[in-house]
Parts: structure tokens; C-alpha cells; sequence
């Protein structure tokens, strides 16, 4: 068998083997993406709702029962953790699965809930690789698959469609722009 049929081989079998792993960092990766460049974060769901504490309060006023009238007035009760003041005009309510503030003087109540994100959640826990031990394995061994199956495709196509024509000038190009980028950022 020549290597041209090895190349394939190992292309082809690679690719199916790490298919999904290239799907979980694809999605995981765009979407840290924009997490950092949109402040959204695909990890959990977080929605805030406002209610108003019929007078204002003041720290030294507050209370077991005051925290027990801002849960009845929420629906948390049953999610009471503690809590503490940030301030002397702030008081935070944590709860499970998220939090209220109060803004004292004010007698404004946030209450803010946050899940997770389905799919995307369990998508950048590995990709973060937060399992550690047999993951990091796993995680390594797909990185080095991606650089053979990097290797193994440029030489795929023969000809004026392969490494020596548009292949080989598309592989520059792909080349380039991440040095153009570093360039730009971290360079001038």
C-alpha cells in the first residue's frame, strides 16, 4: 500500500473517530466567542425582575422577618440560602439558583435567576475541561488528531487543486492570517 492510501486512511478514519469532538469544540468555541466579545454568557440563562418594597429601609432596621417579608414578596422562600450587606445602602439575598438585591434607601428588589444554558452548559464543561483526568487524555489525543489530520489533508488532492497549486496557496493564506491578526494585537 502506498502512502498516498495511508494518507486517506488515516484522514478519513481520524476524522470519523473525532467528529464529535470537533462538533462539541466548534460550538463551545464560537460561543465562548461571543462570550467574551458580547458579554453574553452560553454557560447559563440569567433574568432579573423588579419589585418595590412598599417603604424604605435602612441596614439597621433589617431583619430576620424584613428577610422573610422580601422572600414571601418574591416566591423565594423555599430558596433561602443568607445573607449578607455588600454596603450600608445594599442588602444581597442569596438564593439557589440565583439572588436578590435591595437597594435600601430605595426599596427597589431585583431578584435575578440564572440556570443553566441547555447544551451549551455541558458543551464548554468540556471544553474547559473540567472533568480533568481521563479528559485531558481524551482532549490531547484529539488535539493531536487535528494536527495529522491537518498534515493528512493538505495532501489529499494531487495537481493544480492540491498542495502544489490553490491547495498550497490557500495553506499559505491560512498560514498568514493568524500572524496578520498577532500582528495587529499584540505586536503595534
Amino acid at each position: 500500500m502506498n502512502w498516498r492510501k495511508w494518507n486517506r486512511w488515516l484522514h478519513r478514519e481520524l476524522g470519523y473517530l473525532f467528529f464529535g469532538m470537533t462538533i462539541i469544540y466548534g460550538l463551545s468555541g464560537i460561543a465562548l466567542n461571543h462570550y467574551v466579545a458580547r458579554h453574553w454568557n452560553p454557560g447559563v440563562v440569567s433574568r432579573s425582575e423588579s419589585i418595590s418594597y412598599p417603604s424604605a429601609l435602612h441596614r439597621a432596621s433589617v431583619d430576620r422577618i424584613t428577610i422573610e417579608e422580601i422572600l414571601e414578596m418574591t416566591g423565594e422562600r423555599k430558596n433561602y440560602k443568607q445573607y449578607y450587606f455588600p454596603s450600608d445602602d445594599y442588602l444581597m439575598i442569596y438564593l439557589k439558583g440565583g439572588h436578590i438585591n435591595v437597594n435600601l434607601p430605595m426599596g427597589e428588589i431585583t431578584v435575578t435567576k440564572v440556570r443553566n444554558r441547555a447544551i451549551f452548559s455541558e458543551l464548554n464543561y468540556l471544553h474547559y475541561n473540567k472533568p480533568k483526568k481521563l479528559w485531558t487524555w481524551f482532549s490531547d489525543l484529539f488535539a493531536l488528531a487535528l494536527i495529522l489530520m491537518a498534515i493528512s489533508g493538505i495532501f489529499l488532492v494531487r495537481g493544480k487543486k492540491g498542495i502544489t497549486g490553490r491547495g498550497g496557496l490557500l495553506t499559505v493564506i491560512g498560514i498568514l492570517i493568524p500572524l496578520v491578526f498577532l500582528t495587529i494585537y499584540l505586536w503595534l
